[in-house]
């Protein structure tokens, strides 16, 4: 509640339970004990009184949201009750993601919470808000689907909506343009519950079907396609290069960057620019490294978009040019801006796990190795077990440990491939085990050999005939 003193916090917790009480023994509706709580306590902001009204503390309220991810066979994505209370204090916005979710838990609408809607991919907005997310999860639960989100089966049956789209207006229209946007919604937030070369094969074949009706599109359509033909390459750059295609990954990434430019979307400008930049930076090539980083940082909006740049794009190049200073004031401005900003989610987004984990990984690389393991359980911590993020984090915690402890660090690499299926590893997550694998070539612990005969008969991600394993 802003500057209220402690003292008048607890006085207002204890009339907002008497007014509660009260009304419900007259009989009030909902919304209008959160109207009476804002009548008699102005200090309230509309998401507040409506918790107050449901008689739910901060760790309820943030239980209650939980409870909607599990019932649609999601993970909750950590809520917590200091977010929450900057929520309801306006000193921050949640992702459309949450308010939809948060709404849902709170049995009302986004406008009685008071709660604001990000524009669909605008240019300061770091990720896509899901469109009519609520709606859909509402469906599958009334249904009895207990299943994820996201299937194997719902993953081509956008493309197959995108297809009915293009037969429908075969030059175009503004309603092909916003399926288009929720395409790219779905691929990005998605992204990491489907094997890299499926994924790829799937937004490829979007990407043509949008091509096809650019021809006879007007001006405005066409712009609007353009556009997400953008967003659709940057993606294929991304699992270009998670599937160790460097050179594929450069060809799309440029065209990204490109049609951001030509579009006016600096977003994408800026995400395409960091990526372009850790390729560079996987292949050693520190000098377009750095000069892709400091491209994307003049095109990146203020806020999680910097702090995504400074982790992703310049952080690595700085580290892997031993420039420890520079490095140790990029993760303090960055820091500062995780601080404040609002995480969103997606592989447009950027959240504490992954920003944590650059910050691990440029640690390591500078040789701080107990930072680097403090970090690196950071990150794990703020991550879903079992996704990707949770298997880099726990790869590079594996390489911080394995100078001093390499049974334990070849322990941690054998659970990570115990639980993820070899088409789910990514290059880089690859490329984490086989440098652990040569840090304990020496190594005489048993877990140690095993992860190397694990390692010798891992099958790679594309067979010779470039078909996925």
């Amino acid at each position: 509640m802003g500057g209220v003193t402690r003292d008048r916090r607890a006085e207002i917790q204890r009339e907002a339970s008497r007014i509660r009480a009260q009304c419900q023994r007259d009989g009030h509706t909902q919304e209008r004990i959160v109207t009476t709580l804002r009548t008699a306590l102005p200090e309230l902001t509309a998401l507040e009184a409506w918790r107050l009204a449901l008689g739910w503390s901060r760790p309820q309220a943030v239980r209650e949201v939980a409870a909607i991810y599990r019932a649609d066979g999601l993970r909750p994505p950590g809520l917590t009750q200091a977010t929450l209370c900057r929520y309801e204090h306006g000193q921050e916005q949640p992702g459309d993601e949450y308010r939809l979710m948060i709404s849902r838990a709170y049995g009302a609408n986004p406008d009685q919470l008071g709660l604001a809607t990000n524009c669909l991919w605008c240019s300061t907005c770091a990720s896509p808000p899901p469109l009519h997310y609520g709606q859909h999860q509402r469906e599958e639960t009334i249904t009895g689907r207990k299943g994820p989100m996201t299937t194997a089966s719902g993953l081509p049956a956008i493309r197959e909506s995108v297809q009915w789209a293009v037969l429908d207006a075969p030059g175009g229209s503004p309603a092909l343009v916003t399926l288009a946007e929720a395409a790219v919604e779905h691929y990005a937030l998605n992204y990491s519950k489907h094997p890299p070369a499926v994924l790829l094969e799937e937004v490829r074949e979007t990407r043509n079907l949008l091509s096809t009706a650019m021809a006879g599109a007007d001006r405005t359509v066409t712009e609007g396609l353009r556009r997400q033909v953008g967003w659709l390459s940057a993606l294929l750059g991304n699992l270009a290069y998670h599937l160790d295609d460097r050179a594929g990954a450069r060809t799309h990434l440029t065209l990204a960057g490109a049609l951001g430019e030509s579009t006016r979307e600096p977003a994408l400008t800026a995400w395409s620019s960091g990526a372009l930049a850790m390729v560079a930076t996987a292949r050693r090539d520190w000098d377009h490294a750095r000069e892709h980083a400091r491209y994307g940082l003049q095109h990146a909006p203020a806020g999680l978009r910097r702090a995504q740049l400074l982790g992703w794009a310049l952080l690595p190049t700085l580290a892997a040019t031993q420039q420890a200073s520079e490095a140790d004031d990029v993760v303090s401005e960055s820091d500062e801006i995780m601080r404040s900003a609002m995480e969103l989610p997606g592989r447009f987004g950027y959240d504490c796990a992954e920003h944590r984990l650059h910050v691990a990984e440029a640690n390591l690389t500078l040789e701080r190795f107990g930072r680097a393991a403090d970090v690196a359980r950071e990150s794990i911590a703020a991550a879903p077990a079992e996704t990707p993020a949770w298997v880099a984090a726990t790869l590079v915690l594996a390489l911080a440990e394995a100078r001093d402890s390499p049974d334990q660090a070849a322990t941690r690499a054998l659970g990570v491939l115990d639980q993820i299926p070899p088409p789910r590893l990514r290059a880089t997550a690859r490329d984490r085990l086989t440098r652990l694998g040569r840090l304990l070539d020496t190594s005489t612990a048993g877990s140690a050999t095993e992860l190397a005969e694990r390692l010798r008969t891992l099958p790679a991600p594309i067979r010779a005939d470039g078909t996925a394993a």
